[in-house]
């Protein structure tokens, strides 16, 4: 008589473990279908992101707040390459922040690049003397002024950020994911310049 009953109880709390079994594997099925993955950035996504970059210091150098948000094809080369790597992988909605050192950021500072030119020179194309940090085009030559003295300025041609550690705080916000197709035809156009 006990052991009857004993094998009812057992029986049920069986049937119910079954059910409450069956119904998180039915929930479990339902809700994979409907939770769509977010895209991955990949070579070749058309992609937007926020972005903040700056020195080691921390001081902001450039931004794309109050502005649109940066579009670029991943991997293209259209971005410093540690920039290009960083964002590969990531998510849409996904944001991290990476520290990018100058051999993949704007290259080691290249002493060899600067340029003398005497004050009588400037004066006589520019008009007037510029200012430390202002940039300047002169004859082929772009840069930016390192130093001015009474008898010369002195011209920086290498990129500002050129020699600096740099840190981005990315966020990406849209990713256009590029068709196979699309990429080996744009691929094969590249390969036939």
């Amino acid at each position: 008589m006990f052991k009857g009953k004993l094998d009812k109880i057992s029986n049920k709390s069986l049937t119910n473990k079954i059910l409450i079994l069956i119904a998180v594997i039915t929930f479990a099925i339902f809700v994979s279908g409907c939770i769509e993955e977010k895209p991955v950035v990949e070579n070749g996504d058309t992609i937007k992101v926020e972005y903040t970059g700056k020195y080691t210091n921390g001081t902001v150098f450039d931004t794309s707040e109050g502005r649109e948000p940066l579009e670029f094809v991943a991997g293209a080369g259209q971005m410093i390459k540690g920039f290009d790597n960083a964002v590969i992988g990531m998510k849409e909605g996904e944001k991290k922040t990476v520290t990018i050192p100058p051999e993949e950021a704007y290259g080691e500072r290249n002493e060899t690049m600067i340029l003398d030119i005497p004050m009588e020179t400037v004066k006589n194309n520019l008009g007037s003397v510029p200012k430390i940090g202002d940039g300047l085009q002169f004859g082929y030559f772009t840069g930016y002024v390192i130093e001015v003295s009474d008898e010369k300025i002195t011209l920086a041609l290498n990129n500002r950020l050129a020699g600096e550690t740099l840190t981005f705080d990315i966020e990406v916000v849209e990713i256009k994911k590029t068709e196979t197709d699309e990429l080996n035809e744009s691929n094969e156009e590249e390969n036939e310049k």
